[in-house]
């Protein structure tokens, strides 16, 4: 209660520093809940990416979505290649062609492929929430498996239809959450996928094509203790019209990008704490001299040097500790009317978690104790005497 007593000495003073410390810890949440959105996404797609290969035309850049067809017997001349347990060939494309997302989500993908046809060897197989997944009975069917966040953002549910490119497909079940980019797929047979593809594929590329001809890629499953990048390098080398590319490139591409970004927004941050910060210095210092002859008295009864810091140091923790909450509760706030926001569209800006909660409370604290151990030392080597003497 004394430490509360003495904050309260100085009201305004003592209320513009915390003020100081919540718009930084405001900020801090902020901008480390939109970066652990991002880092998520790529975090998936790294996830996704770290045990396959994935084929396609030579002319495309890597995780392109396919923007070149290629032939579907590519499958076929991969699947012998030593190290290769299966090749499965797959459609991937834009849902909408003029909504290509933005970087805090995903665009709604199209991905066909055929149930079952990885032989066991996916880590990611489709889970769903309501309804039912895609079995290998429904090729050649007009049938749909949603994404969570593409299902929310369409109003669409199991035994719903969803009109996909002027065609109508049955909507038979609704993916399980995985932060990932599944949450923004429609799933739908390799067949029917192909038809799809062949409409966007270049005029030249359609003639004399029938719809089962042309795939966007074809992922590549390794054998058990198989090197990924041994295996690209193979496949590139027996087929020379298709690049390889493996999830070592993912990373590189994303994570690099991801690691800049992530360096501007939280040194945006750390800027509003560092004049957090200062603020409590100057509010401590100014504490001290004001109180020079009561830390004189409190000396020359027996207080020792150890007891002063201790004193001073927890009052700058508390003020930090106070702007770490409330700041805190503002970024909470402001992250769940952002999120509220974009929920219609399924574009989440923010990922907060309780461990980003815990550690902005436990900065703050430290950086309270921090910014006011100078002054405090400062107060525990005054001589009693002359403190005693102060004006």
């Amino acid at each position: 209660m004394s430490i509360l007593r003495n904050l309260a000495r100085r009201k305004l003073r003592t209320a513009l520093t915390v003020i100081g410390i919540t718009v930084g810890i405001w900020a801090l949440v902020v901008m480390v809940a939109m970066a652990n959105k991002l880092s998520t996404i790529v975090e998936g797609g790294s996830t996704y990416f770290r045990d396959k290969v994935i084929v396609h035309d030579s002319t495309s850049p890597a995780f392109s979505y396919g923007l070149v067809p290629v032939p579907v017997t590519i499958a076929g001349d991969v699947q012998p290649i030593p190290g290769v347990a299966a090749a499965v060939p797959r459609v991937l494309l834009l849902l909408d062609p003029n909504n290509p997302g933005n970087a805090f989500r995903p665009p709604n993908f199209l991905v066909g492929f055929t149930e079952g046809a990885d032989g066991g060897n996916e880590t990611f197989p489709l889970e769903a929430a309501q309804g039912r997944p895609l079995s290998p009975d429904d090729e050649g069917k007009q049938v749909v498996f949603l994404g969570s966040d593409l299902g929310r953002e369409l109003g669409k549910g199991p035994g719903d239809t969803l009109e996909i490119r002027g065609a109508e497909f049955e909507v038979v079940g609704v993916r399980e959450p995985t932060l990932m980019f599944f949450d923004t797929s429609a799933v739908i047979p390799l067949a029917a996928a192909q038809g799809i593809l062949r409409q966007d594929a270049p005029i030249l590329a359609r003639v004399g094509l029938d719809a089962g001809s042309l795939v966007s890629m074809v992922v590549v499953y390794p054998e058990d203790g198989v090197d990924t990048e041994e295996l690209a390098v193979r496949i590139e080398t027996a087929i020379p019209q298709v690049r390889a590319v493996t999830g070592a490139e993912y990373d590189q591409q994303f994570g690099s990008a991801l690691a800049i970004f992530n360096a501007i927004i939280l040194s945006v941050a750390l800027i509003s704490l560092v004049v957090g910060g200062l603020s409590v210095i100057n509010t401590m210092t100014m504490s001290v001299a004001e109180r020079t002859r009561e830390i004189g008295i409190k000396r020359s009864i027996g207080a020792s040097q150890g007891r002063i810091m201790r004193e001073l140091v927890t009052e700058a923790a508390v003020m930090g500790f106070i702007g770490g909450v409330l700041g805190l509760g503002l970024g909470v706030v402001v992250v769940e009317a952002g999120n509220e926001a974009g929920r219609a569209s399924g574009t989440f800006l923010f990922r907060l978690t309780p461990e980003i909660g815990v550690f902005a409370v436990a900065f703050s604290t430290v950086l309270g104790a921090i910014a006011g151990a100078a002054p405090a030392w400062r107060a525990s080597r005054l001589d009693p005497v002359d403190a005693l003497r102060y004006e």
